[in-house]
């Protein structure tokens, strides 16, 4: 189950209900899926198949069509990262930057854990989201943000999109931001 970090206070929130709140009130859709479904191989797998990766969609056929239909995505995809990734420290680099989206960043996590830390209301600032298997977050466009991974260092995420090749990250420099 997600849990939140206030950054300012090291407040944390927790619980299905004050978490979905809490997000909700930053304009951030929060969902619960079951990953229970999902067949047992696939539970801890974060190196995929083509074949693997569509066998998670269609474990999740319902789900993705029921958020696409009220939100407008119109394409998925997965991605798994993993010490096994090539050039994961490139990437997480490349992913760690404050920036933003002309779409909503929207992951669905099957597997594994992964952080977004994104930047709430004035009074709010930062707060980190860590998300774990069954956990379902997008991240509104135009609102600052970053993912990365955890400790593990390994998720499987569904991704959903309106237009994947409008999907750019946009940089943004924050001084009030800190690592």
């Amino acid at each position: 189950m997600a849990s939140i970090r206030l950054r300012n206070t090291n407040q944390r929130i927790e619980g299905e209900e004050n978490v979905r709140d809490f997000l909700n009130q930053q304009g951030v859709l929060y969902e619960h899926w079951d990953v229970s479904k999902l067949p047992e191989e696939l539970r801890g797998k974060f190196v995929l198949s083509e074949e693997e990766q569509q066998q998670i969609l269609n474990t999740f056929e319902e789900e993705i069509r029921s958020l696409s239909e009220r939100r407008g995505y119109q394409k998925w995809d997965i991605v798994s990262l993993s010490d096994e990734t090539p050039n994961l420290e490139e990437l997480l680099k490349k992913f760690e930057q404050v920036h933003t989206h002309s779409e909503d960043e929207v992951r669905a996590i099957t597997a594994g854990n992964g952080i977004f830390t994104i930047k709430g209301q004035k009074e709010t600032g930062y707060f980190d989201v860590e998300l774990e298997a069954g956990d379902v977050i997008s991240v509104p466009e135009g609102t600052p943000h970053f993912f990365t991974l955890m400790e593990n260092r390994r998720v499987v995420a569904i991704r959903l999109f309106i237009d994947p090749s409008g999907w750019v990250a946009h940089p943004y420099e924050d001084p009030e931001f800190r690592k």
